[in-house]
Formats: C-alpha cells, sequence, structure tokens
C-alpha cells in the first residue's frame, strides 16, 4: 500500500509540474493555424489531409542549416542525396517519384522547367530565411496543378513585425565548413519589411564513395538572398513583394566506383520574383489575392578531359522561366462555410544544350528555345458543422497547349471531438503530372503526342492528444496509385506506359514538455510495387524507396536558456541499380542509423552559443549506389541578436 501511495505521489507532482510548465509552452498543435492545404488560414484540427508543420524556433533550437536535414526527419519522405552537402537532391513522398512533388517557395512553384521531367533539386535551400515549412501528403492537383501528384512541400518566408530585429550568426566545423547569416527586420510605418543573407560552404568529401579510394574533395559554395516586403495601403489592401536569389556553386564525381574526377563543376543560379496584392471586400465576406510570380533558372555543368578520362568531357547548359499569373478569390457569405475560387495562368520556358565526347564518339543535343502555357481554374468549398464535422471539395480544370484538358477533383474530411480531443481524419483525391518541356520538345527523347501522368490516392487516419494537448499519437493508412507514367520504347523516345503502387503506414508521436523533456517521434513503411507487365522489374519495389523509416527526436531544455537535442534517425535497406554493369543490375544498399546531437546555450537575450555533431559513430553507409556520405563531423557558431 505504501509503494502505491508514493507512486500516486510522484504522479501528481509530475502532472502539477506539467500544468505549470505549459503555462509559458509553445502553442499546441490543435491550435496552430495551416495554409497551404487549403490555401486559406485553416485550423490544423478541421484539415483532412495528413500535415506536417516544422517551425523556424524548432529550426533554430535543432541548429537545422538546410531544408535537407528538416526533410529528413518528416513520415511519408525519403531524402537521397548524390555526393554529401551541395549535391543533387531528392525528395521520395510516399514511395513516389521525386518530380511528383511540388515544392513551393511562398506559393510559388519551384520545380526546374529545364529538367528532363521537371523534379526538384534541393540542395540549394537553406533555413535562414524560414519561418515555417508546411507539408501536405496525398495527391494535391486540385489547389496546384501539375507536380503535386503525390503532395506539397510549401517553405514560407519570415514576415516583418512591428519591432525591429536583426541577427547576425556564424559557424565552423569538420571538413573547412563555414556559414555566415545576416538578417534583419521591422518596419516603418505601414512599410514592413524582412531580409535575410547567407553564405555557406565547405572543402566537402569526395563525392563518389571513398571506400574505394577515391578522395579527390569535392568542394561546394552557396550564397543566398531573400527580401520581403509588405505595406498595408488600409485595412482592406496590402501589397506584398518578395524576392530570392541563390547561387550555388560545386564539384562532382562520376556515378561508378572509381568515380573521382577533378574536372567536373557545377553551378546555379535562381531568381525569385513575386508580387500580390490583397483586397478585402464586403465587410471581409469577399478576399481577393491577385498575384504575379516569375521563377528564373540558369546552370551549367562542365566536365573537362583529364589524366584519368583523356577521351571523356562534356558541357551541360540550361536556361529556364515560369511565369505565373493567378487570381484566388475567397467568399465567406454564409456562416460556417467558405468557398474558393482560383483562375491561372502558367507559361513555362527553357532551353538547354548537351555537348560530350567519349570513347564512342560525339554527342550533341539541344533543346531549342521552347514554351508551353496551362490556364487553370478550380473551385473549392469549405463546410463545417458545429466547429467539430468538417468537409472540404474541390475541383479543378487545367487546360495545357499540348495535351489539351485535365481534370482533378479532392474530397476531405475531418471529425474533431473537443471532449476528447479525438481527431479523425479522410481524404481522397486525383492528381496529374504535366509531360515537360524535355518530354515534349527534345529532338532526341521528346515526343509530342504524350498525355500526363495521374494518380489517384486516399488516406485515412486518426490523432489523440493527452494531458491536456501536450502529448500526441496518431497513425495513417495510405494508399496511392500511378497510371500513364513515362518511359521509353524501342527508340528512346518517351511514352505513356508504365504503372505503379504505393501503400503504407505513418505513425507519429509528441511530447511537447514533460519536467523540460520532450521528443518527436516518426515511424513510415511503405510498400511499392512496379506494375508495368512488360518491365525486367515487374512486381518488385521500386528503387530507392526503403521499406521501413523511423525518426526519434529527444529535446531537453534546462532553465529555459539551454537546449540539448538528440535526433536518430533510421534507414531501411533498399534497392539500387548498378548502371556501370551492362546489363544494369539491381543491387540492395544496407541499411544504416544515423545519430546526430545539438547543444545552444544563451547567455544572454544577445549572445547565444551552438554546438552540434553529426554522424556521432562515424557511420559509412550510401543515399544513392557509390555516391559518398559524410562521417563523424563536429560544428561550433554564436549567434548575435540585437
Amino acid at each position: 500500500m505504501k509503494t502505491i501511495l508514493k507512486i500516486k505521489f510522484i504522479f501528481l507532482i509530475l502532472l502539477s509540474s506539467l500544468n505549470a510548465q505549459e503555462k509559458d509552452s509553445v502553442k499546441t498543435i490543435l491550435s496552430e493555424i495551416i495554409v497551404t492545404a487549403t490555401k486559406t488560414e485553416t485550423p490544423y484540427y478541421a484539415i483532412g489531409s495528413t500535415v506536417t508543420k516544422i517551425s523556424s524556433e524548432e529550426i533554430s533550437k535543432r541548429q537545422l542549416t538546410t531544408v535537407v536535414d528538416i526533410l529528413r526527419s518528416v513520415p511519408g519522405l525519403n531524402v537521397v542525396q548524390q555526393g554529401g552537402p551541395g549535391k543533387l537532391t531528392n525528395v521520395f513522398m510516399r514511395g513516389s517519384n521525386t518530380n511528383h512533388t511540388a515544392v513551393l517557395v511562398d506559393g510559388v512553384e519551384m520545380n526546374d522547367p529545364a529538367s528532363p521531367n521537371n523534379a526538384f533539386d534541393f540542395s540549394s535551400l537553406n533555413t535562414n530565411d524560414i519561418d515555417r515549412i508546411e507539408i501536405i501528403r496525398g495527391p494535391q492537383s486540385t489547389l496546384f496543378g501539375s507536380d503535386a501528384i503525390a503532395g506539397v512541400i510549401n517553405i514560407i518566408t519570415k514576415q516583418a513585425g512591428n519591432n525591429h530585429k536583426y541577427n547576425f550568426s556564424a559557424e565552423a566545423g569538420s571538413y573547412n565548413y563555414y556559414k555566415g547569416i545576416i538578417s534583419g527586420l521591422g518596419s516603418f510605418g505601414n512599410l514592413f519589411y524582412s531580409m535575410h543573407a547567407g553564405k555557406i560552404g565547405s572543402d566537402g568529401i569526395s563525392a563518389s564513395n571513398s571506400r574505394f579510394g577515391n578522395s579527390e574533395k569535392d568542394k561546394f559554395s552557396n550564397t543566398s538572398l531573400t527580401s520581403r516586403v509588405h505595406y498595408i495601403f488600409s485595412g482592406e489592401i496590402k501589397l506584398d513583394l518578395l524576392y530570392k536569389y541563390i547561387s550555388a556553386k560545386t564539384e562532382l564525381d562520376q556515378s561508378e566506383k572509381f568515380g573521382d574526377d577533378p574536372n567536373f563543376n557545377y553551378q546555379s543560379e535562381e531568381q525569385l520574383f513575386k508580387s500580390s496584392l490583397e483586397i478585402n471586400l464586403l465587410n471581409n465576406k469577399w478576399e481577393s489575392l491577385i498575384s504575379v510570380s516569375m521563377l528564373k533558372r540558369v546552370s551549367q555543368s562542365t566536365d573537362l578531359a583529364d589524366q584519368f578520362r583523356p577521351n571523356v568531357s562534356s558541357d551541360n547548359y540550361t536556361n529556364s522561366q515560369r511565369i505565373k499569373i493567378a487570381s484566388q478569390n475567397n467568399f465567406r457569405l454564409f456562416e460556417n462555410n467558405l468557398i474558393t475560387l482560383g483562375i491561372e495562368s502558367t507559361t513555362e520556358k527553357a532551353f538547354t544544350s548537351y555537348r560530350s565526347t567519349s570513347d564512342w564518339g560525339n554527342f550533341d543535343s539541344d533543346l531549342p528555345d521552347q514554351s508551353i502555357r496551362t490556364g487553370s481554374i478550380y473551385l473549392q468549398n469549405q463546410f463545417n458543422y458545429k466547429n467539430s464535422l468538417f468537409f472540404t471539395t474541390g475541383v479543378r480544370i487545367d487546360d495545357n497547349q499540348k495535351f489539351g484538358s485535365v481534370t482533378t477533383y479532392r474530397i476531405a474530411s475531418s471529425y474533431f471531438n473537443n471532449t476528447t480531443n479525438t481527431i479523425l481524419k479522410l481524404s481522397y483525391g486525383t492528381g496529374f503530372k504535366a509531360p515537360s518541356l524535355f518530354n515534349l520538345f527534345d529532338p532526341a527523347f521528346g515526343n509530342p503526342n504524350l498525355q500526363p501522368e495521374t494518380s489517384s490516392g486516399f488516406d485515412i487516419g486518426f490523432e489523440q492528444f493527452f494531458m491536456n494537448e501536450n502529448f500526441s499519437f496518431g497513425i495513417t493508412y495510405f494508399n496511392l496509385g500511378l497510371k500513364n507514367m513515362f518511359g521509353f520504347n524501342s527508340n528512346f523516345r518517351t511514352i505513356n506506359i508504365a504503372k505503379a503502387s504505393t501503400k503504407g503506414l505513418e505513425v507519429t508521436s509528441s511530447l511537447k514538455n514533460l519536467l523540460g523533456f520532450g521528443f518527436n517521434f516518426s515511424y513510415t513503411l511503405t510498400e511499392t510495387k512496379d506494375e508495368y507487365e512488360l518491365s525486367e522489374d515487374y512486381n518488385l519495389p521500386l528503387l530507392r524507396r526503403p521499406k521501413t523509416q523511423f525518426s526519434l527526436i529527444i529535446n531537453y531544455r534546462l532553465y529555459k536558456s539551454t537546449n540539448f537535442y538528440l535526433s536518430i534517425n533510421y534507414v531501411g535497406e533498399k534497392y539500387d541499380q548498378d548502371f556501370s554493369l551492362f546489363p544494369a543490375k539491381r543491387i540492395i544498399l544496407p541499411d544504416y542509423t544515423i545519430i546526430n546531437f545539438s547543444a545552444s546555450h544563451k547567455f544572454s537575450k544577445l549572445i547565444e552559443l551552438t554546438f552540434r555533431t553529426e554522424n556521432i559513430f562515424d557511420k559509412q553507409y550510401e543515399e544513392v549506389l557509390y555516391y559518398g556520405t559524410l562521417g563523424r563531423c563536429f560544428y561550433a557558431g554564436i549567434k548575435f541578436d540585437f
């Protein structure tokens, strides 16, 4: 009996401590606002899709330097990087292809129009200007059109507040790594500004795996600038201007065992412009948002002949842009009902030039200046019953100059029980992936008669919150079918031929704060299958998609000034293909576990010191066959806030 009383006493102390700490803890997830899922500000509990949100506060405390670092711990995502930081990085969402995820910065699509498959390379995105990242899983083409066939990753930059705030941070570490960030935000009357500039770089490692004797280091550097200004003319009119610039340089290697290549270099320059005008009319019953955006991207990779490959050289140049004019109108004409009507016009342009020499002879391939326009209209209706049952339905029509029109739709529902803090979610949607300019017009591989890839998928799940929403647990089942996928015929022309499917589970759990401790846990089970009957891989899992993954992030806060983070990321074994063999051979990449640790201490409101170590146990592993990854690393930094 005494033992039971002691246990009860300890339990009461823990609960009282927990309630005391919650008073100044961050907002619970139930009260958070998500924008990307519906393109309107919507409470988390009202969203039927599966959502993950990462805040700037979490990014800062965990000392996450790149967007790649953030996405590694998100359920449903698998990140692959070809040779360490600064090298080509792609993301697989729920087992789909890397070009089946729409990547946005402040709502502007970043997928490269000059890429053969419109995929996005995450290697150049840093975290210095990020306010939050919202990841929506499942087909989202109804709101975002092409490329949102499996989901959306929306990176939202920081906006200014009323107070002036300036900060500077510097960090250095292993492999001659360096980082410098300076930022400022504030306001002058009705004018609000936010500016961020950064430089990051490293001597790096050999992009080709060093276990085969590759030792030539492949450097990288990245310079970025983000400027955001908004002006409030009155309570009804707001003008927002955004400019983002990224310049990246990196050295590359060949995709083979002995791939060291001292003369293989890549550089890119990316610029994003966006202006938007927000107008509130009819006593806020009609909100109109008009925006114009332009993405410009230029890249060049050059491989000069050297002593190891005296007969091999190449030069690949790309120049692309995407211009989008959009009008979004939100109507709150009836209580508990929000109707969104959107109209968009998107024009993509690209030019590419490729020259190469080898022992097999010379090869030239040009994609001359090409452009294509897509007009779109979408309609979405959000309805809630007694603020507990929520329905979202939507339909979209995209009309493309080449393949005609395609219609997508989406249905999502959420039930929130305020008494038990339980959320039940269900969503079903369709998506499409338009052929790229390369797919359509390339003289050697293109096919002007291509039709879009299509998807249909659903997910169903629940989330349960305990202890005043301080602890949560959730499970989601997803199923995604991909049809009409792009492949090649015997003449290497792109055709609609392949199909595939993915299904799996996403399990999440989190503890916000218990005596200073907290954690975030996620587990993903993904089963993929090649369903094209004539494929050599028929009924086999798709390449580079691990069946199992999990992430555990444990944090401890001491006296509000010191933070400790321990992260454990496990990636199960997966298939890759050895293209150095003929015919190419399917192989298995072993599983691996990476453990990182970070600590920070704030001496005052002005100064904070940081320390982190990555890959503590110096694990040797590969995310892509024959490409290297970082060993054990140490970093230290300092931050000044003014």
